[in-house]
């Protein structure tokens, strides 16, 4: 009896190895990136990417021509359409069929969006409505989604009012996000040209769907110029880059009432060059931030989150390898950073450390002419 179990004592090990199971991926190996770009320059519209989870790489997978500057991009909920401003002077919004399989996107329609230079869009997870914002029209617009996932006309606007104290840049009202709160009662849009991060109560009925909130605003410091949002994965902080000022604020947030509690830079002590802070994000774990500045600064800054206060702490700010870094995403597993470069034409890869929050490495580059919004969406 002794000898036996001396016997299994030593076979034991090779035993467990060989009824251990591989552990299994909580994500699938690949993803599509849905790329917006500008069609002045070598892009001629919207692309498709395939990318690989478990390497980082980015390969082309489709394309469609004859879009005219589709510089942002959303995807619906359902992985069904995607929706792309097209930004010119005639102020417009585009659907798409996709199938994620393929990549192919397929036209469906095109309508006004009310305002000139739209620059944003979002859609709720319902796909009731889309909200545009406007930029050289200063006005948000909320249009109806149809069943087959094309535009309906636009149901309201609502344009904001005023100037800044930078002459050039804050001659008039800016509007450049159209963000939904993570319940989604509530949609904010920055106004570049007014120093305001505005408020609307989200209704979603058919007439007057955003009704402005009371107070229907806040204000950032004189000249900052407000662009692009994040909420927290907790949804008690908003975030708030700035593209003017270089920096991020950071509000408590509550049923819409964002309440100022830190503001901090993204420029290293003396930096003289010239900026335009352009994309912010949070990883998926939560526990930390990433934003881009263009100009001479061409980097990205990355913070870590206080998990109690929301605060951040400045962890270090890394060159991003081109010109322009303007749009970004985080992929679904936060391993891998997908910066787009529209200046430079490139997207780039970088490895993400899940503990530090460091970039590693470039892993993949890929040249997409004057890409400017990259968004992930599910390979079928």
């Amino acid at each position: 009896m002794k000898k036996l179990l001396i016997l299994i004592s030593m076979l034991s090990p090779f035993l467990g190895t060989a009824q251990q199971k591989p552990k299994k991926s909580l994500f699938p190996k690949s993803y599509d990136i849905v790329v917006g770009a500008y069609t002045s320059g070598k892009s001629s519209g919207l692309s498709v990417y395939r990318f690989y989870t478990e390497s980082g790489r980015i390969a082309y997978l489709n394309r469609i021509d004859d879009v005219s500057n589709p510089s942002y991009v959303a995807v619906s909920a359902n992985n069904k359409f995607v929706y792309a401003v097209n930004e010119n002077d005639n102020g417009e919004v585009s659907s798409f069929k996709f199938d994620g399989k393929t990549g192919a996107l397929t036209f469906i329609n095109k309508v006004s969006t009310l305002g000139g230079s739209p620059c944003y869009v979002s859609v709720d997870k319902e796909q009731k409505n889309l909200f545009v914002a406007n930029y050289s029209g200063g006005n948000i617009a909320v249009l109806p989604i149809n069943v087959d996932g094309s535009i309906g006309a636009a149901v309201q606007t609502i344009k904001d009012e005023g100037h800044g104290v930078n002459k050039e840049r804050q001659e008039k009202a800016h509007v450049h996000t159209a963000v939904l709160s993570p319940d989604e009662k509530y949609v904010l849009y920055t106004d570049l040209g007014t120093d305001k991060i505005n408020i609307t109560k989200y209704k979603g009925g058919k007439e007057n769907p955003i009704v402005p909130v009371k107070p229907a605003f806040v204000s950032v410091t004189p000249g900052y110029g407000p662009r692009h949002l994040a909420f927290s994965n907790d949804k008690k902080y908003l975030y708030a880059i700035m593209e003017m000022g270089s920096a991020v604020l950071v509000y408590d947030y509550n049923n819409g009432k964002p309440k100022l509690k830190q503001d901090i830079t993204l420029l290293a002590d003396g930096f003289k060059g010239a900026t335009g802070a352009a994309d912010i994000h949070i990883t998926p774990n939560g526990k930390f931030l990433y934003a881009t500045n263009r100009g001479d600064a061409n980097d990205i800054s990355v913070f870590s989150i206080n998990q109690e206060n929301g605060e951040l702490t400045f962890i270090e700010r890394k060159p991003t390898g081109g010109k322009g870094p303007r749009n970004f995403a985080i992929d679904p597993s936060g391993r891998f950073i997908v910066i787009a470069h529209q200046t430079s034409d490139s997207i780039i890869v970088y490895k993400i450390d899940e503990n530090t929050g460091k970039i590693g490495q470039a892993v993949s580059r890929v040249e997409v002419g004057n890409p400017v919004c990259v968004k992930f969406a599910s390979a079928m």
